[in-house]
């Protein structure tokens, strides 16, 4: 029975004491600072807790009783010898009293009883980062380093505080002596310059990191870790062409690894959409002959690179598209038709059929592809859609459709799914089966796929924006035989028909989306001028529509890419990021037009 009152006590002493320092802290943090030194002061003269001495001393400085905070702090002192941030507290105190020599001399003190115990060092820095002496948390790791005789103690302490205070040749040469010492610890030093970089407001940090770099790669130009660290600085600032230039040093230097950085660079590059960068690294290592590590994926890389450079909007020279079609046939001959090799079937099937009009050879690769044995069924069904996709280009709608509802039946809860069945509801708008169209693009605009989603919004807005007042779809109609057109590569039959619907009324709400579509028609037709006059068009008549930061995209790319009107692209760049700031092609904007108000600048300085 005793216990139990005994324990019952306890219990009401710590609600009790909880119930003072929630309150307490609620005074703090309302600003009335003597109601909580009142309350703290018992707590802490019953707990000694530290946490209960820091606050109270807070409260004394706010409320300017420094010879109370004083007071306090020595009394402490003489309990807590060893904690040497109350010589921190009473130096602050004193410089508050405008007594810096005494001040001075509490941190001198702190200094001369420094030992090398770990929490020791750290708690005593973090005092002076709290009172902002910066120099004086950098000198108390410094000598905590000394007495334990090892100068890599500290070094993410160390190169956080330089960082704050902007030393940054301070921050290069602690990871530098920390590299050269222990190379493998490459990867930690890359994380927390990453971090570095990301937090830095200006450029002075990267600046003063890439000439530390180079300055260590001269002086040691047959060291391979500033090597490597010199291509991974330039492949986060995007400079890929100086990062191959550092790669191929690497693979002068090192030939045994194979070219193994050339190779990284030409992926990471391609990613990135830097096309010729990744050309020419793999070049370097196609020279190398079929003995290379790299030859086979620096072949596939390479096709797949070219590919990737092709615009569906621009229409290439047919001799460099027979070229290329030819390096693919080769590519697959010599690698033989396998899952290694399905790709490329899949992008030689593309080529051949969107850009060179030959249908059936590109129907039989893909068929091909589905022969492959033991195909992994997420490629099949891939396979299958792009082989619906042909059908539909070579106007067998009825085949592509059975391809797709048999892709969709396959996947019915995935991505594969959604998009076949996106594929399905277009087919039904070309065949101007509007309703039915609508009715799964309805279920479509759920979709976790934003791209899927945002699509069947497109083409659903699109459907129900142009219904007649009658509830028909007749000017529709005619736009989706026209789309239809367009999609199977019909240019000129495609423009009389978009054409045509132009001027069969004096306005109508679709006349936006034949401004497009008539644009891309030019495009691809190598008509820049006129495609960037039907542009201009479709933004000054329909500024305030869905299409006119499509039609901004457009022609910033159509000024920068073709016509060499680089202050017009510019000028439409900057248009989309001030006027359309919810656009998904704000992000792209914003770099390319910094990138080309870079660009002029320094023109102007040359």
């Amino acid at each position: 029975m005793l216990c139990i009152v005994v324990y019952l006590g306890s219990f009401v002493s710590i609600s009790a004491q909880n119930t003072k320092d929630q309150l307490a802290s609620q005074y703090y943090n309302n600003g009335e600072f003597a109601q909580a030194a009142e309350l703290y002061e018992p707590l802490y003269e019953k707990t000694q807790n530290r946490f209960y001495y820091q606050m109270l001393y807070r409260c004394y400085v706010e409320m300017d009783e420094i010879r109370r905070a004083e007071q306090l702090v020595e009394q402490r002192l003489r309990k807590f010898d060893k904690d040497l941030t109350l010589y921190v507290d009473l130096g602050a105190l004193c410089e508050k009293s405008g007594n810096n020599k005494k001040a001075q001399k509490n941190f001198d003190k702190a200094f001369e009883k420094l030992g090398t115990d770990n929490r020791q060092t750290s708690d005593l820095a973090t005092a002076f980062v709290n009172i902002n002496k910066l120099e004086q948390a950098v000198a108390v790791y410094q000598r905590s380093r000394e007495k334990a005789q090892n100068s890599f103690l500290y070094v993410t302490e160390l190169t956080a505080l330089y960082s704050r205070m902007g030393r940054y040749e301070d921050v290069m040469q602690e990871y530098f002596n920390l590299l050269d010492k222990s190379p493998g610890s490459m990867s930690s030093v890359q994380v927390s310059l990453q971090r570095m970089l990301n937090e830095s407001s200006d450029s002075r940090f990267a600046d003063g990191l890439k000439r530390a770099l180079m300055q260590r790669v001269r002086e040691q130009p047959n060291n391979k870790t500033y090597l490597d660290m010199m291509i991974w600085f330039s492949l986060q600032q995007k400079d890929f062409r100086f990062a191959m230039t550092q790669a191929k040093a690497v693979d002068a230097r090192f030939p045994d690894l194979g070219g193994e950085q050339l190779y990284r660079v030409a992926q990471i590059a391609h990613s990135n959409g830097a096309y010729d960068v990744a050309r020419d690294c793999y070049a370097v290592l196609l020279k190398k002959g079929q003995e290379s590590p790299f030859y086979y994926d620096s072949r596939v890389g390479d096709l797949e690179t070219q590919f990737a450079q092709l615009d569906p909007n621009v229409s290439p020279s047919k001799k460099s598209l027979k070229a290329l079609q030819s390096r693919y046939l080769e590519t697959i001959e010599e690698l033989g038709k396998n899952e290694r090799s399905a790709s490329l079937m899949r992008n030689y099937a593309h080529l051949s059929a969107y850009y060179l009009d030959e249908v059936q050879p590109a129907a039989d690769m893909l068929y091909d592809v589905l022969d492959i044995p033991r195909l992994p069924q997420s490629i099949v069904s891939g396979v299958k859609l792009e082989l619906g996709d042909l059908m539909l280009f070579a106007g067998e709608v009825w085949e592509a459709s059975l391809l797709y509802m048999q892709v969709e039946k396959a996947n019915k809860n995935d991505l594969v799914g959604a998009q076949a069945k996106f594929k399905n509801a277009k087919l039904s708008y070309y065949n101007h089966d509007f309703l039915w169209a609508k009715s799964q693009l309805s279920v479509l605009r759920a979709s976790t796929s934003k791209l899927i989603a945002n699509d069947a919004m497109e083409l659903s807005l699109l459907i129900s924006d142009n219904m007649e007042e009658d509830s028909t779809f007749g000017m529709l109609e005619l736009f989706a035989t026209a789309d239809l057109l367009l999609y199977r590569n019909k240019l000129d039959s495609a423009w009389i028909a978009f054409d045509d619907i132009s001027h069969r009324a004096l306005s109508h709400p679709i006349f936006d989306e034949v401004l497009l579509q008539k644009a891309k028609i030019r495009m691809r037709q190598e008509r820049y001028v006129e495609a960037d006059s039907l542009l201009a068009q479709l933004f000054s008549f329909y500024s305030e529509d869905i299409l006119a930061d499509d039609a901004l995209m457009l022609r910033a790319q159509l000024n920068e890419n073709k016509l060499n009107n680089i202050e017009q692209a510019r000028s439409c760049y900057e248009t989309l990021i001030l006027d359309y700031p919810s656009s998904l092609y704000v992000d792209q904007a914003r770099k390319k037009y910094n990138e080309l108000k870079e660009s002029g600048l320094n023109k102007d300085k040359k």
